[in-house]
């Protein structure tokens, strides 16, 4: 069963750093585009990063200079360390697998979605 689960969320005070998984089963991630996605409440969804096989990256320019992302081929894990983190930054954190020569990837290539992790930014 292909699935992406996503780990690490949760409460962190402004300024303050929280480290995203995103682990793949049934399918072998160095083979796609991953991609971090997240969607705030009234608010549509929007690419954060994203790594190719090659570790080719991408950032939004909101998030560029304080996330990284990084992928462990041999656990099948894809990472993102989000520092000096932002009330704005609050949101559900999706990750999502694409087999794509593009980075990023067009959205409708993205084929399996994890079920998201909360990330709260408050003091």
């Amino acid at each position: 069963q292909v699935q992406l689960v996503e780990s690490g969320g949760g409460l962190v005070q402004p300024g303050g750093s929280l480290g995203l998984s995103c682990a793949a089963s049934g399918f072998t991630l160095d083979d796609y585009v991953i991609g971090w996605f997240r969607q705030a409440p009234g608010k549509e969804r929007e690419g954060v990063s994203c790594i190719s096989s090659t570790d080719s990256t991408h950032y939004a320019d909101s998030v560029k200079g304080r996330f990284t992302i990084s992928r462990d081929n041999s656990k099948n894990t894809v990472y993102l360390q989000m520092n000096s983190l932002k009330p704005e930054d609050t949101a559900v954190y999706y990750c999502a697998a694409a087999k794509s020569n593009l980075v990023p990837p067009l959205l409708y290539e993205y084929d399996y979605w994890g079920q998201g992790t909360q990330v709260t930014v408050s003091s």
